[in-house]
C-alpha cells in the first residue's frame, strides 16, 4: 500500500551516536544544515554533517534535536498543565522547581512554552514568559519572544490587550516579527480594516518583503470568501518579485477552486511545479481533491488522493483524516475502509477525531450498519465521551424518522456520563418538530441554550421556520413568544443575515418585522473547510 511504503522508508537513527550541544542548528531555505560533532561509542569526536529536511520538521512538528531523550522540562510541563489550582499560576511551579534545586535554561522554558501553546494553554504559556520577564539578568528576551508573547496575549486576553502591549513596546522590539504577530491577531479575529491598515504600515517600513504577511492576509480573504482579494495579493507578490512558498501556492489553489475555475487552479499548480525549491505536499493535493469533488470531477479527485497518500511522512495523523473524509465524499467506500485499516496499523490508538471522521463518512455513504459497528468499537476504546460522534448517528436516525432510536442512543450517552452539546439537543428538537410536538421541541431548544459550549451556537433557521409555521397553523401565540425569547437569548434577533432566512407566514413576528425568506442556510459550511485547514497549517508554521 502507498501509505505503508511511505512509512517504511522513514530514516533510522542509530542509537550509538549522541549529539553534542557544542554547535547549534541553523535554518536554511532547504532545511536544517549544520556541522555538528558526533560522539561515537568509543568517545572520539567526529565532525559530521547532520541534515533534517523541512518535510520532516512539518511532519513531526519537531526537529531532530528535540528527539533526544526527554529532558527535565517535560516533567515541569506536566506539573504546570496538571496544576490543581491554575489560579496559582505557572510561576509558582517554576519557583518551586528552583527551590528544589532546578536551574532553568532559556531553551527549557521555551520548550515548555511551545508545548503549552501546542495544547492551547495560552494563559499558562504567558505566565512562563512573565516569569522570565521578571528575571532579565538571566534571560534575554528577543523580538521573536516578544512576537510570541503578543500572540499569547491576543489568544488569552483578546486583541485589544494585544494592541495595548504592542503600543507600549520600545521601538527596538517593533520589527517584522512583532508587526506580523499583531497582523495575525487581527486576521484571527477577522478584523479586516485593522489588518489592511497594518499591512500597509508594514509595507512602508519594508516589513512585507516576504510571503508570510501576504499568506496571512490571503487566509483572511479566504475565510471572508473574498477570492478577488486573494487574486490581488497574488498579483502584488508577482509584481514585487516576492517568492511564493508552499503556503502561498496552497492558498492560491484553494482560491481558484473555490471560484469554480479548474483551469485557473491547474495553471497555478503547473506554476508551482516549475518552482525548484517547492515540492507539492499532501495539503496541496488534498486541497485540489476537495475542489475537484466540489466541481464534480471525481476521477481527478481520486488521482489527487493517491498523491496525498504517497506524501504522508512521519507520524502525522491529519492526512489520514482527510483521506477518509474525501474518499467518503467521492463515494468510494472500499477506499474509506482501506485507509482506515492502514491508519489503525500505523498508530496504536485512534483519537476521537479519527472515529468521528470515519463514522461521518460512512453515514454520508449510507453505510449505517458499518457506522453503528464502528460506534460500538469506539465505545470500547474511548477515553472520554464525545457528543459530536453520538450526534452523527442521532442525526441520521432523526432524518429517517426513527426518533425513538435517537432518544435511546441519547439515553445511553447520558447514562454513561456523557454530556450533550447544543447540537445534540437540536437534533432531538428536529425529531419532535417532524412529529409536530411544539412543546417538546421548545424544551429541547431551551436545553441547547443552556448546554456547555453553547456560546457560539445558533439554531438552524429551517428548524425555527418549521416551528413558526406549526405555531401559525395551531394559532399558538404562547409558544411563538417562547421561541422569540430563545432567539433573543442567543443573539439571533440582532443578526440581520440570520433573521433574513426565517420568514413568518404573516410576515411579522411578535418583536419586529422580518424579511421574507431568501433561502436556507446550509447545515454545515463545507466550503470553509479547506480555508480552515490552510489557516491552521499556516498558524502552525508561525
Amino acid at each position: 500500500m502507498l501509505i505503508q511504503s511511505a512509512i517504511s522508508q522513514s530514516p533510522v537513527h542509530p542509537r550509538h551516536l549522541y549529539l553534542s550541544s557544542t554547535r547549534s542548528y541553523s535554518l536554511s531555505s532547504s532545511g536544517f544544515l549544520s556541522s555538528t560533532f558526533l560522539r561515537t561509542g568509543n568517545g572520539t569526536l567526529k565532525n559530521s554533517v547532520v541534515r533534517c529536511s523541512i518535510s520532516q520538521v512539518h511532519s513531526y512538528g519537531t526537529v531532530d534535536y528535540e528527539r533526544r531523550p526527554m529532558l527535565k522540562w517535560n516533567g515541569v510541563y506536566k506539573r504546570i498543565s496538571l496544576m490543581e489550582n491554575p489560579e496559582m499560576g505557572a510561576g509558582s511551579i517554576l519557583n518551586q522547581c528552583e527551590k528544589e534545586g532546578k536551574r532553568f535554561t532559556k531553551w527549557e522554558l521555551s520548550r515548555i512554552i511551545k508545548e503549552l501553546r501546542k495544547f492551547k494553554r495560552y494563559k499558562a504559556a504567558l505566565e512562563v514568559y512573565e516569569w522570565m520577564n521578571n528575571r532579565t539578568e538571566r534571560f534575554r528576551i528577543s523580538t521573536s519572544d516578544t512576537a510570541i508573547q503578543l500572540d499569547l496575549i491576543a489568544k488569552a486576553h483578546g486583541v485589544s490587550s494585544a494592541e495595548d502591549y504592542f503600543l507600549k513596546l520600545p521601538d527596538k522590539l517593533k520589527d517584522k516579527r512583532t508587526y506580523g504577530s499583531l497582523l495575525n491577531a487581527y486576521v484571527q479575529a477577522k478584523m479586516r480594516e485593522k489588518a489592511e491598515s497594518l499591512i500597509e504600515k508594514m509595507k512602508e517600513r519594508g516589513y512585507a518583503m516576504h510571503s508570510l504577511p501576504f499568506n496571512v492576509m490571503m487566509t483572511l480573504y479566504m475565510n471572508l470568501k473574498e477570492y478577488d482579494k486573494v487574486d490581488d495579493c497574488i498579483s502584488e507578490m508577482k509584481e514585487k518579485n516576492i517568492a511564493f512558498d508552499i503556503y502561498s501556492y496552497n492558498i492560491w489553489l484553494s482560491s481558484c477552486g473555490a471560484q469554480g475555475s479548474v483551469e485557473k487552479m491547474e495553471q497555478a499548480f503547473e506554476q508551482m511545479k516549475m518552482e525548484k525549491t517547492i515540492n507539492p505536499n499532501w495539503t496541496t493535493f488534498s486541497t485540489m481533491a476537495t475542489m475537484y469533488i466540489k466541481l464534480g470531477q471525481l476521477d481527478k479527485a481520486e488521482e489527487c488522493l493517491k498523491n496525498v497518500e504517497s506524501r504522508i511522512t512521519g507520524r502525522d495523523r491529519i492526512p489520514y483524516h482527510y483521506l477518509i473524509s474525501l474518499y467518503g465524499s467521492v463515494g468510494n467506500k472500499d477506499e474509506v475502509y482501506r485507509v482506515w485499516n492502514t491508519y489503525k496499523s500505523v498508530f496504536p490508538s485512534i483519537p476521537n477525531l479519527g472515529y468521528h471522521t470515519l463514522i461521518s463518512s460512512l453515514v454520508r455513504l449510507g453505510d449505517i450498519e458499518g457506522a453503528e459497528q464502528l460506534y460500538g468499537e469506539w465505545l470500547t476504546v474511548k477515553t472520554m465521551f464525545d457528543p459530536r460522534i453520538v450526534n452523527l448517528l442521532m442525526g441520521w436516525y432523526v432524518r429517517k424518522g426513527i426518533l425513538e432510536k435517537a432518544e435511546a442512543l441519547f439515553g445511553q450517552m447520558v447514562e454513561a456520563g456523557g454530556k450533550a452539546n447544543s447540537i445534540t439537543w437540536e437534533i432531538l428538537a428536529e425529531g419532535h418538530i417532524k412529529e409536530k410536538r411544539i412543546s417538546d421541541a421548545l424544551s429541547c431548544l431551551k436545553e441547547a441554550v443552556l448546554a456547555e459550549g453553547s456560546k457560539s451556537w445558533k439554531p438552524k433557521p429551517v428548524n425555527i421556520s418549521s416551528i413558526l409555521k406549526l405555531c401559525e397553523q395551531e394559532n399558538d401565540t404562547s409558544s411563538k413568544d417562547v421561541l422569540m425569547g430563545l432567539l433573543r437569548q442567543v443573539g439571533c434577533l440582532e443578526d440581520e443575515v440570520y433573521m433574513s432566512y426565517i420568514p413568518l407566514t404573516n410576515g411579522m413576528s411578535s418583536v419586529e418585522e422580518l424579511p421574507m425568506e431568501k433561502g436556507r442556510m446550509d447545515e454545515e459550511d463545507k466550503d470553509g473547510a479547506g480555508a480552515d485547514m490552510l489557516a491552521k497549517q499556516l498558524q502552525g508554521s508561525l
